[in-house]
């Protein structure tokens, strides 16, 4: 699971006694560092993908002392439905945490199978391939405020396995685009750790312009507003809570805001604006263990929703469940994580992957 994995703590002391003569000391060893490469399984289970398969290699370095531990990592999945989802990414910390990029390149041979696209009741089956890159720069301003810029560009294609599938598409205003977009960042991180945080809370406000002039097809934005924070309590136990907004602007229909929770496929479900929140008990069952249990529900709004937004039970999407994780890198806070989550209408996931959800 992983290459290495070991600490040498302690130091040992060696006395050789010769008669006669004074004791002599030999200097002590330096602790052995933990592998600084990563070797992660990763498994999913939903109704999109089916049963999917793969692994993620990573190096993980330490630019200085008070920066956050980087990593660059590539990984990929195949499933039993013929699927293909592959990409490598680096997030990095440097300059003593001043500054941080954040960079992925994706790539996916997708075939879907839905029971209700859209929420429409109707069936559909499709292939979609998706090609994209995406890029964020923040700079630490004052305290724990950064300020940046992000870009993304994506290649998405998409068409039905049959002539139905594809009128089904075509009704709903579902075609192949490109897209380029870029946008402001602005965060106030007061986390004491990315991976595994167990105090302080993260603000993130983004958006995303997306226009013909940046090689799309389509204008349209995309805003978002997240808060996150974590309490610690009892023996390393931590409760943590998400609360998050995607609100979209003239988007084209694939690209309006998905509901975001665990059990759910991303892109089934989608309107013109999207709300959630989740909270989540993080228990510290050993040393290297803790367990999740979750719940949440996510709210769909606006155009392509249907009239009564909140107050609707068509358009309200709630999750729960639980899972366990194991602490493959206590020092740089990186974990292997094993989840069941349950939504409504059947829908349900069961994922193994690196890190919690949030």
């Amino acid at each position: 699971m992983e290459i290495r994995n070991k600490l040498l703590c302690g130091i040992a002391l060696a006395v050789t006694s010769i008669p006669a003569v004074a004791q002599t000391e030999t200097a002590p060893p330096a602790p052995a560092e933990s592998s600084p490469w990563l070797l992660v399984p990763i498994f999913n289970q939903n109704p999109k993908l089916g049963a999917s398969f793969g692994v993620l290699g990573g190096y993980l370095h330490l630019f200085d002392e008070k920066s956050r531990p980087s990593i660059f990592a590539v990984s990929g999945q195949y499933t039993n439905t013929d699927s293909i989802v592959g990409g490598a990414f680096a997030r990095t910390s440097f300059d003593q945490d001043r500054q941080r990029l954040l960079a992925g390149l994706l790539y996916g041979n997708i075939k879907n199978d839905y029971a209700d696209y859209l929420g429409t009741g109707v069936p559909l089956q499709n292939n979609a391939e998706m090609r994209s890159f995406i890029a964020r720069y923040t700079y630490r301003i004052k305290d724990d405020w950064f300020i940046g810029v992000q870009g993304i560009y994506q290649n998405f294609f998409i068409a039905g396995e049959t002539e139905f599938d594809s009128q089904v598409l075509d009704v709903l205003g579902v075609k192949p685009y490109k897209s380029g977009g870029l946008g402001i960042v602005v965060q106030r991180d007061t986390r004491d750790s990315e991976d595994m945080p167990t105090r302080g809370s993260l603000l993130n406000l983004n958006n995303l312009a997306y226009r013909e002039a940046l090689g799309g097809q389509d204008n349209f934005d995309v805003y978002r507003v997240e808060f996150r924070y974590f309490m610690p309590h009892g023996d390393r136990n931590v409760f943590a809570m998400r609360q998050l907004n995607h609100l979209t602007n003239n988007a084209p229909t694939q690209t309006r805001a998905p509901v975001q929770l665990r059990g759910y496929k991303i892109g089934q479900y989608n309107s013109e604006y999207m709300s959630s929140i989740e909270g989540e008990e993080r228990l510290r069952l050993a040393e290297r263990w803790t367990a999740t249990i979750f719940a949440g529900v996510a709210c769909l709004y606006g155009e392509g929703a249907g009239g009564g937004g909140c107050a609707e039970s068509a358009n309200l999407f709630p999750a729960a469940g639980a899972g366990v994780q194991y602490i493959l890198k206590p020092k740089q806070g990186i974990v292997l994580n094993l989840e069941y989550a349950r939504g409504k209408s059947g829908n349900s996931g069961v994922y193994l992957k690196m890190g919690y959800a949030y």
